[in-house]
């Protein structure tokens, strides 16, 4: 409650930007149960690797963020990357060896990605128990888009919603949860 507080009166001071940065630092996920959950925890199997396999689509998935590891995806820092940072992170994993015995992790496509949002909650946008730790904030996809090859989808995993943006390094970098397989 006090942290709340806080975070208002932040917001006569310094505006409601200052206010959404400083409320986003401090939330802690939320979910509507009216809502229907799009991503039950029975909808994965966890397979005690670091990795769940999603039963609907057969996808193998990184419980972690790059970066982050461990019981919880609490060891490590999540690390952000550029687009081209994050199609190359995922070589780089594989060349090293892999992970989980696996060779073949890749950025997920925009659909891919989608699957995974939990559109119950917010901060982060997505089943916590599966994907312990993960940062409420934007992470890439390998999707291009089709009108526009210079630009990339992004899933923003505070809220759900996502975005595209231009791929150039400059522009900023962002979070990546690597992905294999797929039926």
């Amino acid at each position: 409650m006090k942290r709340w507080i806080a975070v208002a009166l932040c917001s006569l001071f310094w505006g409601s930007s200052a206010f959404t940065a400083v409320a986003a630092a401090v939330a802690a996920q939320t979910c509507d149960v009216n809502v229907t959950a799009s991503t039950p925890t029975a909808d994965f199997i966890d397979n005690g690797n670091g990795t769940v396999t999603h039963t609907k689509n057969g996808l193998m998935w990184k419980r972690c963020s790059e970066g982050s590891s461990g019981a919880g995806c609490a060891t490590g820092t999540a690390i952000k990357y550029t687009w081209q940072g994050a199609l190359l992170a995922a070589q780089t994993l594989n060349a090293a060896g892999g992970f989980a015995g696996f060779t073949d992790w890749r950025v997920p496509n925009i659909k891919e990605l989608a699957s995974i949002v939990e559109t119950q909650c917010v901060n982060p946008s997505v089943n916590a128990t599966i994907f312990p730790n993960t940062i409420s904030n934007w992470y890439w996809s390998a999707s291009s888009m089709s009108y526009s090859p210079a630009e990339a989808w992004l899933f923003d995993f505070s809220t759900g919603l996502n975005t595209r943006i231009n791929k150039n390094g400059n522009v900023g970098t962002y979070y990546v949860r690597l992905v294999r397989g797929g039926h």
